[in-house]
């Protein structure tokens, strides 16, 4: 009998200030250094999805973030390679506590407020498809199948 699917999760979060959504550069990390992403990281074995984006959102920037406060925006299937598929849930807030600031200087360069319907040409584009399909209300997105 094959074995089931499995795929790893990532939880994406949209800090939403005014008319902006908050970006950080990678750096260091030998994955897309130099280009930008969404505060994001993978679910822990043992974690609610919401817990998740809550404690990556901490690691990443130092805000906290009530998990209720969080609200599914979209999910994207994405195949970041042949034999690798990821599924990614994308949650977006406007209410935090805290100043976002870079929390891990040795993975980020800096942290962007950015208008999210003119995204910086090196944004990757598994998070630009997120973001663009929260912009549109589409709740489910396959990305590079």
């Amino acid at each position: 009998m094959p074995e089931r699917y499995r795929s790893i999760i990532d939880v994406h979060v949209i800090l939403e200030r005014g008319q902006e959504i908050l970006l950080l550069e990678r750096q260091g990390t030998g994955y897309c250094d130099g280009m930008l992403h969404l505060p994001s990281g993978h679910l822990d074995e043992g974690e609610t999805i919401t817990d998740g984006a809550a404690r990556e959102a901490h690691e990443e920037v130092g805000v906290r973030i009530d998990s209720a406060d969080l609200r599914l925006v979209t999910v994207v299937h994405h195949r970041q390679r042949a034999d690798l598929a990821r599924v990614g849930m994308f949650f977006a807030t406007s209410r935090w506590d805290g100043e976002p600031h870079n929390a891990e200087p040795h993975k980020c360069g800096k942290l962007l407020w950015c208008d999210p319907a003119v995204l910086p040409s090196n944004t990757i584009d598994y998070p630009a498809a997120g973001i663009a399909s929260y912009l549109s209300n589409t709740p489910f997105t396959v990305h590079n199948w």
